[in-house]
C-alpha cells in the first residue's frame, strides 16, 4: 500500500471544468444487459476501474467474447445466446457489490455451475434477498457458508419465471439484479417491493437501460413489476460521465467559493446523483443546467437538514464539506449506508471527530457541528468514497493526510490526478 496522501490547501477560488470518466452504475449495468442481447452491441464511453474491470473478466470466464479498447474507452461484447456458454466458472469480484449481485442473477441463465467470491469486506456483505428472490424464481443459489453472505454458489439451469418479493431496505441492487435477468426468464417474472425502496434512482437507471435495449416493463403501481419473456437487442450505447464522481467537483466549488463546470452531465441524466447538486443550492450555492453541462457557483455555506436516501452515494461528499458551513448539517434516512463497502456512518463520525467536528450519530445517519478543523490523518476503510470525499475538504485544511489513496482504483484510478489538474492550473 501507499505512503498516505496530503493534500495541499489552496489558497482561493477553484475555477474550471472537467468531464469525469464513465458511469460505474451504467457501465455495469450495460455490460450485463449487453451480454444477454442478440447481437453485437459497442458500448462507448465505458468506465476503466476496479469494478468494471472484474465484471469484464467475469463475463469472460462466463463464455462470452469481449473486446475493451482503453484509449478509447470501448467495449465490444457479443450476445451469442445471451446465456453463459461455460459449465463452470469461478468469479472474483474483489469488493464490488454490483458485480457480485448483477452477475449472480446472470449467472441462473446459464446451465452449470458457478461460484462467487470476494475480499474480506464483500464476505460481509449480506445476499440474502437476492438469493431468495432468485429462488422463488426457479433458481437453485446458496451462501456457500450458510451465513447470507459471499461466497455464493449457483446450480444453473436457467431460470423459469413466477412471482418474487424482495426488500427495499437494504439495496436497490438486488431488485436491479432481478429485473435485468427476468426477461430472459422461461415464462412471466412478477417482482413486488416489500417496504421502502432505498435509492430507487437507481431502478429508474436500471429500467432506463434495459429499454434502451428493447425490453419493457409493466409497472402497474410502485413497487410492482411485470416482466414478459422477451430478448434484449444489440446496439451502440454511449455510457455517461459519472454523476457520484462529479459531486467531488461540485464540492470543490462549493468548498472553495469558486465555479465548476462538469462536462456530459444535465438534469435528465440517468443518474439520480446530479440531485446532489441541489443539495449544495440548499447549503448556498447556484447552479446552472444546460442540455449538456452542469456550473455550480459557489457560495457562503449553511448547514441543512436533509434526507439523502436516493442519492446515498454523495452522503460522503456532503459530510466531508458540512464543517465548512455555518450551523449543523444533518443527513438522515442512510441506513443502508451501513452496508456498503464499509459501514459509511460509522466511519464518517469517527473520522469528521478526528478533524474536530462534534458528530451525532444516529442509526439512519448522523449530525455534524462544525468546529476549528486539526489536522488528521483520515483513515479510508478500502473505501473509495471516503478517500475522495475528504479529499476535497484538505483543499481548505491543512496538514490532512488520505491513508491508502489507491482506493480509489475502485471507481476512479485518476481521481487525484483530475483533483490535481483541476485545482493546481
Amino acid at each position: 500500500m501507499s505512503a498516505p496522501l496530503e493534500i495541499l490547501p489552496v489558497t482561493g477560488p477553484i475555477t474550471g471544468e472537467i468531464r469525469p470518466p464513465g458511469s460505474k452504475s451504467i457501465t455495469n449495468r450495460a455490460l450485463i444487459i449487453a451480454a444477454q442481447a442478440a447481437g453485437t452491441s459497442r458500448l462507448t464511453g465505458v468506465l476503466d476501474s476496479q469494478d468494471t474491470r472484474v465484471m469484464l473478466e467475469s463475463l469472460k470466464r462466463l463464455g462470452w467474447s469481449v473486446e475493451q479498447d482503453l484509449a478509447t474507452a470501448t467495449v465490444v461484447l457479443s450476445g451469442g445466446t445471451g446465456r453463459p456458454t461455460a459449465s463452470k466458472a469461478d468469479l472474483w469480484l474483489e469488493n464490488s457489490g454490483t458485480s457480485i449481485r448483477f452477475l449472480t442473477a446472470l449467472c441462473t441463465r446459464g446451465s452449470g455451475t458457478y461460484r462467487l467470491d470476494g475480499n474480506a469486506r464483500m464476505r460481509e456483505r449480506p445476499l440474502e434477498d437476492l438469493v431468495a428472490g432468485l429462488n422463488q424464481l426457479g433458481a437453485s443459489v446458496r451462501t456457500e457458508l450458510n451465513n447470507a453472505c459471499p461466497p455464493v454458489i449457483v446450480e444453473a439451469a436457467g431460470l423459469a419465471g413466477g412471482s418474487a418479493s424482495v426488500r427495499g431496505g437494504t439495496s436497490s441492487q438486488y431488485l436491479s439484479a432481478l429485473l435485468m435477468a427476468a426477461p430472459g426468464a422461461t415464462g412471466e417474472v412478477v417482482l413486488e417491493v416489500s417496504g421502502d425502496l432505498v435509492s430507487e434512482p437507481y431502478v429508474v437507471m436500471t429500467l432506463r437501460v434495459m429499454e434502451e435495449f428493447g425490453v419493457s416493463v409493466d409497472s402497474p403501481r410502485s413497487g410492482l413489476f411485470n416482466i414478459r419473456p422477451q430478448a434484449y437487442q444489440a446496439r451502440e450505447y454511449a455510457i455517461e460521465p459519472d454523476a457520484s464522481a462529479a459531486s467531488y467537483f461540485f464540492a470543490v466549488a462549493a468548498a472553495t467559493g469558486g465555479s465548476v463546470t462538469v462536462r456530459g452531465l444535465s438534469r435528465d441524466s440517468l443518474q439520480g446523483d446530479v440531485g446532489f447538486v441541489d443539495a449544495l443550492v440548499q447549503m448556498g450555492c447556484r447552479a446552472d443546467w444546460s442540455h449538456d453541462q452542469i456550473t455550480l457557483h459557489g457560495g457562503p455555506l449553511r448547514g441543512i437538514e436533509i434526507d439523502m436516501n436516493a442519492i446515498s452515494d454523495t452522503a460522503q461528499t456532503l459530510a466531508a464539506i458540512a464543517p465548512l458551513a455555518e450551523g449543523p448539517t444533518s443527513i438522515r434516512n442512510v441506513a443502508h449506508m451501513r452496508h456498503k463497502e464499509t459501514d459509511r456512518v460509522s466511519a464518517l463520525a469517527t473520522e469528521l471527530r478526528r478533524l474536530g467536528q462534534g458528530v451525532e450519530e444516529f442509526p439512519d445517519g448522523l449530525r455534524i457541528e462544525p468546529a476549528p478543523l486539526r489536522p488528521a490523518q483520515i483513515a479510508t476503510y478500502d473505501d473509495h468514497r471516503m478517500a475522495m470525499s475528504f479529499a476535497v475538504l484538505g483543499l481548505r485544511t491543512p496538514g490532512l493526510f488520505i491513508e491508502h489513496p489507491e482506493c480509489t482504483g475502485k471507481t476512479y484510478p485518476r481521481f487525484f490526478e483530475d483533483l490535481n489538474r483541476l485545482c493546481r492550473r
